[in-house]
Parts: structure tokens; sequence; C-alpha cells
């Protein structure tokens, strides 16, 4: 887990700091499937910017997600471009719209923050290419290896009547 000491960061208000940081991604679920990040650290730019009534935090970053492909299951890569802010006020008070949940202790959570980011900013569907044809409903072939179609399934006999009555209407 990569973090931040902002006690070491004296900034006076209108001072900005810039730096560029490795920070540690590592592995996250989503939706019940495991995705990774590859490389597991990657170099993120982060500026604090000291604003009279608080400081803001900036992060870019670029991450490469492995992980399943949302319709057949094979290894899917997204390269996600991340810049992200936050705010924290100096005296929050009990306004939750003043505090960043990265900040604990004066110690800023760049791992979490990046990891959280990235969740965000991955697409609805994380498909291993776009014209994926996914798996066969019938049996669970994979359709872009091996593109096939069903004959038509036998109705099941108890429903006769209804198909009966369906055709004379």
């Amino acid at each position: 887990m990569t973090t931040l000491s902002l006690r070491q960061i004296r900034l006076r208000s209108g001072e900005e700091y810039r730096d560029t940081k490795d920070v540690e991604l590592g592995s996250f679920e989503l939706g019940g499937q495991r995705y990774l990040t590859v490389p597991g650290t990657v170099p993120a730019d982060l500026t604090i910017t000291r604003a009279s009534t608080g400081s803001v935090f900036g992060l870019s970053l670029r991450a490469r997600v492995h992980g399943p492909c949302y319709r057949c299951v094979a290894d899917a890569v997204v390269d996600i471009p991340v810049s992200v802010r936050e705010y924290q006020a100096t005296n929050p008070g009990e306004s939750e719209e003043l505090k960043t949940p990265y900040v604990v202790d004066d110690q800023l959570d760049l791992s979490g923050w990046a990891r959280d980011a990235i969740v965000l900013a991955l697409p609805g569907k994380i498909l291993c290419r776009p014209d994926c044809a996914g798996l066969c409903p019938v049996c669970g072939r994979d359709l872009n290896v091996e593109p096939h179609a069903h004959d038509e399934a036998e109705g099941d006999p108890r429903w006769s009547a209804l198909a009966d009555l369906r055709d004379r209407l």
C-alpha cells in the first residue's frame, strides 16, 4: 500500500507541490471477478495545492487492467487513463463534502485512491474485443473460436395444448 505523509509537505496558501510517485495497485474484485493491474506498480503524477480553506489533491496515471471478458470469459485487457481530484478542508467539521476518505491521520492513501479511480473509470462491460460473440447459450462453447448454430429444440409436450391454441388464433 502506497501512502504519503502530509506532515512532510509544508505549503502556504497558493503554493503547489508536484511529484511523481510509484503507486502500488495490486488486484481488486468487481462483480465477483478478480481483475489485476499489470504492472502492479505504476508511476502517478501527484499535485497538492494549498488553498486558503484546505488542500486540493490531484492524481494522474495510466493503468492496464487484465481480467475476464464479460461475454466469453477469455482474458480481456483494458487501458485506463485516470485523472482525479479530491478536496480536504482545513476545518471540515461534520460536513462529509469537505473531507476526503483518502486522508487519515495526515496520511494520503495513494493506493486506495488510485484503485477506486480505476474501478470508476472502467467501462460497463469489459470485453476481450469490441465484437466479442460470447458463449453459446445452448452448449457453452466460445462463439469467437467456433461459430455455430443449433437446430431449434423441440418444445416441451406439456405446452402442446397452448401451441395448438396459438395456431388456431
